[in-house]
Parts: C-alpha cells; sequence; structure tokens
C-alpha cells in the first residue's frame, strides 16, 4: 500500500518528466546530417588531397562524406548553389553578389599561387610573352582557368586561341614534359604533388610575376606572394632565386542552410589540415576568417573568436551536438520540473497521514454517540462498533516512519473504548419551561 501511494504521487510527475522530455526531443533543433557531399576539384589534384583529408577526418567522428569529382572551383560554386554539393574548396576570386546571397565561407584555407611553368628555349620571360605560345590554362570551369583569363585580360588584348587551351591537370603535365605545349598555368597549392614534380623536372622553369604586387592591388581576391629561394629544395636550390607570383586564397564554403554543427566539424578539421606552415606562410596563418570575400556565419565567427566550444572539446561529436541542441531546452525544463519534484513529498506526506487521520472523524462520531445514550441503557453498540473500528485501524497499513501517528490512533480508540466503559452516560435534556 505505501509503494502504491509513492507512484501514485511521484507517477505523475514521472509521466509529466517524460512527456516534457519528448515534447523537446520534437522542439529541438534537428540533428546534423550524417552523410555530407563534398566537391573535390579533378582527382590528383590539390583540392581532391584536401578533400580526402577531410573525408578521413569527419568520419572518424561519424559523419561519412562522399567526394564528387568536379572541374574546379567554378563547377564547386555551381554546384553548390544546385543544392547538389554541400561543401566545397573554392578559389577566392570568382564569387559574386548571387553567390553572397546563397553561401557561406569558413575562411580562408590556403594560398593557391598562379603558377606558369615553361619549356627552356621558350623566349618568354614575363606572362605577356605568351600571347601566341601554345598555353594550356586548365578546362572550362576550373578555377585555374577562370584567373588565367583574369591575367591574359590584365595583360591586354591579342591572346591566340592556342593560348587558351583546356587541357586538364594530368594532360597539361604530360603535353609540358612531351614539348607539345610550351607553357601550362596551374592555380593549386604548392603542396600538389604535380607543383612539386614540375619544379624538379628538367627542361622547365617558373615564370616569374615581376608585377604581382602591382596586378594583387588591382585585382580583387589575389595577392602577391614570393617563393624563396631554396625553398622547394634548398640542398639543389629549387628554385634559384626569389619569384614573385600572384595568389589567391582557397576558401572553405558551404551553402547558406549547412547544419551548424557540420559547419563545426568542418571548422575543427580545417584548423588540424590547414594550420600547418606551408612554402608562403607560417604555422597558423590559416584557417582566417578574415581572407574570404564571402559571408562568415555566425558558428564560424565564434570559432575564430573562442575556439572550438566546451563541448566539442570534451565530448565526442554526437554526443557534444546532442547537449548543444538540449541544452536550450533545460531550463524550461527544469523551470517545469523543480516545483513538481519539491511538491511532491509534502503531497505524499499529507496522502499517508490521511489515510490515519480520516478515522478520528468515525472515533469523533462513537464517542459522541456513546455520550449521548441515556443513563441505564446499554452501549454494547457502540462498543461494538469501537471494536470493529479497532480491528479496521489494526490492518491499516503504513510506512515506517508514520507508525507514531498510526499508535496514537489505535491509543485513542482504547481510550475511548475505556472511556465509554466507565463514563456515566449523559443526562436527558431538560424539559423546556414553559
Amino acid at each position: 500500500m505505501p509503494g502504491r501511494d509513492m507512484w501514485r504521487i511521484y507517477g505523475p510527475v514521472i509521466a509529466i518528466a517524460l512527456a516534457g522530455f519528448i515534447l523537446a526531443l520534437f522542439l529541438m533543433d534537428p540533428a546534423p546530417p550524417k552523410t555530407i557531399r563534398f566537391g573535390a576539384g579533378a582527382p590528383g589534384g590539390a583540392y581532391h588531397a584536401y578533400a580526402e583529408r577531410y573525408q578521413r577526418l569527419l568520419e572518424a567522428q561519424g559523419v561519412t562524406v562522399e567526394l564528387v569529382d568536379t572541374a574546379g572551383s567554378i563547377d564547386n560554386l555551381r554546384l553548390l548553389e544546385d543544392d547538389f554539393i554541400d561543401v566545397a574548396l573554392v578559389q577566392g576570386g570568382l564569387t559574386g553578389v548571387s553567390e553572397e546571397k546563397q553561401l557561406r565561407s569558413l575562411g580562408g584555407m590556403f594560398e593557391e599561387p598562379f603558377w606558369v611553368f615553361v619549356r627552356d628555349g621558350v623566349p618568354a620571360t614575363d606572362f605577356g610573352d605568351l600571347k601566341n605560345r601554345r598555353v594550356s590554362i586548365g578546362p572550362e570551369g576550373s578555377g585555374t582557368r577562370a584567373l588565367a583569363l583574369t591575367l591574359q585580360s590584365a595583360y591586354g588584348e591579342g591572346w591566340a586561341s592556342s593560348a587558351r587551351l583546356g587541357l586538364s591537370t594530368r594532360e597539361a603535365e604530360a603535353a609540358l614534359q612531351s614539348g607539345e605545349i610550351d607553357a601550362a598555368a596551374f592555380a593549386a597549392s604548392p603542396d600538389a604533388p604535380y607543383i612539386t614534380a614540375l619544379l624538379r623536372t628538367e627542361g622547365l622553369r617558373l615564370l616569374p610575376f615581376e608585377r604581382a604586387e602591382a596586378i594583387a592591388r588591382r585585382t580583387d581576391g589575389l595577392a602577391s606572394v614570393t617563393l624563396l629561394r631554396g625553398i622547394a629544395d634548398i640542398g639543389a636550390d629549387i628554385p634559384e632565386r626569389d619569384v614573385p607570383l600572384v595568389a589567391a586564397v582557397s576558401q572553405l564554403v558551404v551553402r547558406g542552410d549547412v547544419h551548424p554543427a557540420i559547419e563545426a566539424i568542418l571548422l575543427d578539421a580545417a584548423l588540424a589540415i590547414h594550420s600547418e606552415k606551408s612554402l608562403f606562410s607560417q604555422a597558423g596563418r590559416f584557417p582566417n576568417a578574415g581572407a574570404t570575400e564571402l559571408p562568415v556565419s555566425k558558428q564560424t565567427t565564434r570559432f575564430y573568436r573562442d575556439g572550438p566550444s566546451f563541448l566539442r572539446r570534451y565530448f565526442p561529436f554526437t554526443v557534444a551536438n546532442f547537449l548543444d541542441r538540449a541544452w536550450v531546452l533545460a531550463i524550461p525544463l527544469l523551470t517545469l520540473a523543480f516545483p513538481l519534484v519539491r511538491a511532491a513529498p509534502p503531497i505524499y506526506r499529507w496522502r499517508v497521514r490521511r489515510r490515519i487521520y480520516v478515522w478520528y472523524r468515525d472515533l469523533r462520531a462513537l464517542e459522541e454517540e456513546g455520550r449521548a445514550t441515556p443513563s441505564g441503557e446499554p452501549r454494547t453498540s457502540v462498543i461494538s462498533r469501537l471494536e470493529r473500528l479497532q480491528a479496521d485501524i489494526g490492518k491499516l497499513e503504513v510506512p515506517l516512519s508514520y507508525n507514531d501517528d498510526l499508535y496514537r490512533l489505535r491509543s485513542h480508540v482504547a481510550f475511548v473504548k475505556q472511556l465509554l466503559d466507565t463514563a456515566p452516560a449523559s443526562p436527558p435534556p431538560a424539559p423546556p419551561v414553559i
């Protein structure tokens, strides 16, 4: 019986708490997707290599990354706007007003120089000297081609169609080494394997941009960088002198509706991948929220200001994300649960004591009835009912902590019984005076 009373009191509290928890689950922000699509660029390129690193880091956190091969930055932007992919690396300087409305940047990730490799024997000391040469500037839809066309325009008109060949990275590399073309342009990270290989290839030289600073100041999204002498290979002295280059800063771009938790885990991965030093920058320069031309989300701003959240530092991604979404509902749930929990013990005590005190009403009625019995008439009927009352009370079960109240009631029943056995009956009322 006491256990039943406890469930009657605490059962509704538990039911209300469970109902509130279930309601909270429905009202919480939606959980992040388990799978995202990453625009990876062309296989063998730097973007693809970085995308594979993102894939490994995110899958270690329980998020599956599907790599989508693309033609490059222009293709990545198109697929992002078409909602076909969720995230991609995009070369700086390619976005416009339409992209700013739909896309968000997670910051600049690395410098992406514009490399122009020329075969020895080609009389070219400047990019403008290649107007009538056989030059590969990348396929349609690639960031390399977009940047090359911008630079060709900066160097004036008169570029031959042969100076705008659309070979892929692998095709251009092979054609350059075989002599089928005179020069090839690549917009790529210095860590790209084919850039490292071309710097060491005999018969090829890297074309300098002596006016790189002027070009960068006249063109949005571009910067001037210097490939220091010997930095590629100190022993072999590659390059043999400082080489000024034009560079764009590659950004990690997501759709505007990508879940904030996905942004957070991408930023964690970006910090692990891009914070290392490179041939052009010191360690810790990237990721960089200032090196972007697209809007930056609140999640990204908070990350660059405060670093990973407390939950992300100490919990796995799935747990941290659930707690991060659930905490906003903790206050209303606690507000509801606190008065219920505080009210339950007094209600429980009242119910248990009520089971004891309710008998005092019958006991008092029997005492008054016994005292009102006319003089000389037996009180056997009242005494008999008192004994039945005493027997019923003896069957009453209460928690041990309330036994003192129960035994007090039993002693009071015995007291009333003894009182009626010995006390004289009340005299009949006097007749009214006429």
